[in-house]
């Protein structure tokens, strides 16, 4: 029998609390999603002013963080032509993503969860995931 850690509904609003602090101090609206580690949703915040197709980008990036245990920029860097990586944003009926943007949460070597963000650049998107991640960490 299996036991899994997964994040909890508090900590989905921690991550989102640092994740929209950040957002605010470089007047940048985003979508917050925060998925279990299986990728389903748990909280999601789409800030005022937040792109319409951000919307299921951020919570697409939060998805792929979660099932690949890994930041989805790592993929965008992999996922070139002539790589064997390349062509997996086509995985899972095209909901992986490579866009910068989609942490996983690890806990104690034990990924419970992911953040994504969307709305600003890739950059922009991928300090609002830390920020989140930090403020979870930080108060855990």
């Amino acid at each position: 029998m299996l036991s899994i850690n997964r994040l909890s509904l508090a900590d989905a609003v921690k991550l989102i609390e640092g994740a929209s602090e950040h957002t605010e101090s470089i007047a940048v609206p985003m979508c917050i999603a925060v998925v279990d580690e299986s990728g389903n949703l748990v909280a999601f915040e789409r800030m005022d002013g937040a792109k319409v197709q951000s919307v299921s980008l951020s919570e697409d990036k939060a998805f792929t963080a979660a099932i690949s245990r890994r930041p989805t920029h790592e993929y965008n860097e992999i996922s070139v032509p002539g790589n064997l990586v390349f062509g997996i944003q086509s995985a899972v009926g095209g909901r992986f993503s490579t866009v910068g943007g989609g942490y996983p949460v690890i806990i104690e070597g034990e990924t419970v969860g992911a953040i994504g963000c969307s709305s600003g650049t890739a950059e922009q998107d991928m300090a609002c995931s830390q920020a989140g991640l930090d403020r979870l960490l930080d108060n855990s």
